[in-house]
């Protein structure tokens, strides 16, 4: 069976209102045509309740781009769970380099949020991805797979099918650089395998792995055609609904 394919836009923290709800109503135009791959817009915070109502019903699904993982509390500034699910969005992105590396976000805070966004029924984007100095100190597949392993620990592998991972090589993020197809390809071929260990063949086989890290229009179709690479999570060529919908379109 085909593995799904997936196009993520994470907007980060640009857009306001209009912006945003322009940008929506641009790719849902695009889209009009349908196309063999799940299309889903990681928003700012702020406009998910819109988007997500804009988007009701159509090709698009909507997700946050972070969530706390307490339910309800005094966490000023935080979004619980329950808040992504009532904005009407469906997804949650975990883990991203700019939250581990930003933020500081842990591994075992990676664990409790993916966690959490399985015990609310939303549906977790997970990423994992190296810093330059551990690739050229050739640490690469040791720190993904670590990565890997306390982002799924404790899950059962009926929880773990529902997850979608990101390979998102760091020093590829916002800088122009992007992963060869065969750098891709082999860390894609690499952290399936890690999966494949913990949860066997089907779950491995089945779960969605997508590239993020510098993809435009023009790389798109090179990393696609590798084996392991379903998709791409798309940073700055996402603010375009036409860059976004040209990467988003690849066959």
């Amino acid at each position: 069976m085909a593995r799904r394919t997936i196009f993520a836009g994470n907007w980060k923290m640009y857009t306001v209102r209009g912006e945003a709800l322009a940008l929506a109503r641009g790719i849902l135009e695009g889209l009009k045509s349908p196309i063999p791959h799940e299309v889903v817009l990681f928003t700012p915070a702020v406009h998910l309740f819109e988007v997500a109502a804009l988007c009701a019903g159509g090709p698009v699904a909507v997700g946050a781009q972070n969530m706390y993982f307490e339910r309800e509390g005094a966490f000023t500034g935080e979004i619980s769970p329950a808040m992504v699910k009532d904005s009407g969005a469906r997804w949650v992105l975990i883990g991203h380099s700019e939250r581990r590396h930003v933020f500081h976000e842990t591994d075992e805070d990676v664990n409790k949020k993916l966690r959490a966004a399985l015990q609310a029924g939303l549906l977790p984007m997970v990423c994992v991805g190296e810093l330059l100095d551990e690739r050229e100190a050739e640490k690469s597949e040791d720190v993904v797979r670590v990565q890997v392993e306390r982002a799924f620990e404790g899950l059962t592998g009926g929880e773990a099918a529902s997850v979608v991972i990101a390979y998102e090589p760091v020093w590829a993020i916002g800088t122009g650089k992007v992963a060869t197809p065969e750098i891709a390809q082999s860390m894609h071929g690499h952290i399936r395998a890690v999966v494949e260990k913990l949860f066997g063949g089907d779950v491995a086989g089945a779960m969605p792995i997508l590239y993020g890290g510098s993809v435009k229009p023009d790389n798109i179709a090179g990393l696609f055609a590798m084996e392991d690479i379903d998709g791409a999570l798309v940073g700055g060529a996402s603010l375009k609904a036409s860059s976004f919908l040209e990467i988003a379109r690849v066959r």
